[in-house]
């Protein structure tokens, strides 16, 4: 049997979608405005 495709680690996905990570580009910024606007609970990871 081989393992399935998505072995979940949060460090990883913190790294790559956290909070920090969109805060440092532009467009990263962009999102997190728009989802604050929206009224998110949720704004990244």
């Amino acid at each position: 049997m081989s393992k399935r495709t998505y072995q979940p680690k949060t460090r990883k996905r913190a790294r790559r979608h956290g909070f920090l990570k969109r805060m440092s580009t532009p467009g990263g910024k962009r999102v997190i405005t728009n989802r604050r606007q929206k009224g998110r609970k949720k704004l990244s990871e």
